[in-house]
């Protein structure tokens, strides 16, 4: 595939966007911008929600884990419905019943104001590094295949990638951003069918034998209960995807922005319910095709894992034009579809939960306010990407996201998890020093945990840290309960 060609399919896909944006853009304000006035049908933002669940980072991770990991993964995608259940049926009531723009703003009126700023503060960095993982990766394949032989450096790939994200978000947000998922939800898996499609009939599989190949396979082992110590033991990943998906969907205001702009919330319900659905799906054949890619190169011995697996054999290995020109379609829609929205939802979070722009803001003054957060974000995730240049090495991106995400969600897990399930009252200014404390402990105790204990956290880390928070705030009521007496 020449550099001209794609360079042609990003030009025709940015065009689309930005046409979409043209036309959702007409009189937005703010109230567009933040909850896209309420008027999102729910199965428009189910099916955009897939490609922001997914992103650039499981269109290229997820294939490659099949390799050292097989099919373990699903033992976290089958958590993940335990996860969207609870998001369903305590989280979206909550949500609705408060009418919140900003899902933190629960926590200042359950606990107060430190609470509150602690929680948006830890979203925030969540999300700077977690949209970065991904656009990071995405760069990362858009240069070697493009950017490079054009002589263009990694950086200036870098800016124009957040730039053209820039360009179809800054009028409406998360309006526009609830119609551009859906079509690049649909791009995406079109994509993977396509791969399947090439490879499948290369590897000489009819399509009606394909699922019974996939499952067959050796590589295709799905549950791991032999080894409770193993970061793959099925009860581990089991739970901690659905507290993965607890906190990266319901704890997360990129996710629950777009739920909150259905009319209701049955309609919310519905669209998670649908969504739950789909997803499980669609990581499953995300596996498959990895089943696939590796099997393909095996046997036609081509040197590439992990993250280089599916570019590799997608623009490199003889299969055609078609599958290389719709592996590019995927790839970007797949990096766009959560990076946009993680743009609009940092600027919502920052101006409502940091700045409070609602409150202390004219109107006139709010969207101006808004627009130049905007910006700021817009350098902050280059600035990001560019310094992970020079951190991240080998290790699949997937992992090292769900590794971080366990540190810097954690306490959020436990500041809701607490405020849910108890009526407790917490001492506020002590709260941001127990959200620090608990991931420097957890890190601590995983770190050594196999040494210790002859036990690997994994992901589990995420319920650890969950439950440090949990531990802390549960003392600091303890405290104002004896001083009470």
């Amino acid at each position: 595939m020449q550099p001209l060609h794609i360079l042609l399919l990003i030009a025709a896909y940015f065009g689309i966007l930005l046409l979409i944006s043209y036309f959702t853009g007409k009189n937005s304000g703010n109230d567009a911008f933040f909850k896209a006035n309420r008027q999102s049908p729910w199965y428009i933002v189910a099916f955009g929600m897939i490609g922001a669940s997914l992103s650039g980072v499981t269109f290229i991770s997820v294939p490659g884990w099949i390799e050292a990991s097989q099919f373990s993964y699903m033992q976290v995608v089958l958590g993940y419905i335990l996860g969207y259940t609870v998001i369903g049926t305590v989280l979206l009531p909550l949500y609705y019943k408060l009418n919140l723009t900003s899902i933190y703003t629960y926590l200042d009126e359950r606990f107060g104001n430190y609470s509150y700023k602690t929680g948006a503060s830890f979203f925030l960095l969540s999300r700077v590094v977690g949209a970065s993982f991904r656009l990071f990766l995405v760069a990362n394949v858009l240069q070697s295949i493009l950017f490079d032989a054009l002589g263009v450096p990694f950086w200036v790939t870098v800016i124009i990638t957040i730039l053209l994200i820039w360009l179809y978000t800054f009028k409406s947000g998360i309006k526009t951003i609830v119609w551009t998922d859906t079509l690049q939800t649909l791009f995406m898996l079109i994509a993977v069918g396509v791969a399947i499609y090439y490879v499948s009939d290369d590897l000489g599989i009819q399509g009606s034998n394909l699922l019974g190949y996939v499952l067959e396979s050796d590589l295709s082992k799905m549950f791991f209960f032999d080894d409770f110590k193993s970061a793959n033991y099925f009860w581990k990943q089991f739970l901690s995807g659905a507290f993965i998906a607890i906190v990266m969907t319901g704890l997360d205001q990129d996710m629950m922005q777009k739920n909150l702009t259905c009319r209701n919330l049955k309609d919310a319900q519905k669209n998670m319910f649908w969504f739950t659905i789909v997803l499980t799906i669609v990581n499953f054949i995300f596996l498959g095709l990895g089943l696939l890619l590796t099997q393909y190169a095996s046997q036609n011995g081509i040197d590439a894992h992990k993250d280089q697996l599916f570019p590799v054999i997608a623009t490199q290995s003889g299969l055609g034009f078609g599958i290389a020109i719709f592996f590019v379609l995927g790839l970007i829609a797949a990096a766009y579809s959560s990076a946009d929205s993680a743009l609009t939802s940092l600027t919502t979070s920052f101006s409502i939960d940091i700045l409070d722009i609602e409150k202390k803001y004219s109107p006139a003054d709010q969207v101006k306010t808004r627009k130049k957060i905007h910006i700021l974000f817009s350098f902050i995730l280059v600035l990001v990407i560019i310094a992970f240049k020079y951190l991240i090495k080998d290790e699949s991106v997937i992992a090292k996201l769900f590794v971080f995400a366990g540190y810097t969600y954690g306490p959020l897990l436990g500041l809701y998890a607490f405020g849910l399930f108890t009526k407790l009252k917490v001492k506020d200014n002590l709260v941001p020093i127990i959200a620090i404390l608990s991931p420097i402990l957890s890190y601590i105790i995983s770190e050594n945990s196999d040494l210790w204990f002859g036990f690997k956290f994994g992901f589990f880390i995420l319920i650890l840290n969950g439950f440090l928070t949990f531990l802390g705030l549960l003392l600091s009521a303890i405290l104002i309960l004896i001083r009470r007496k």
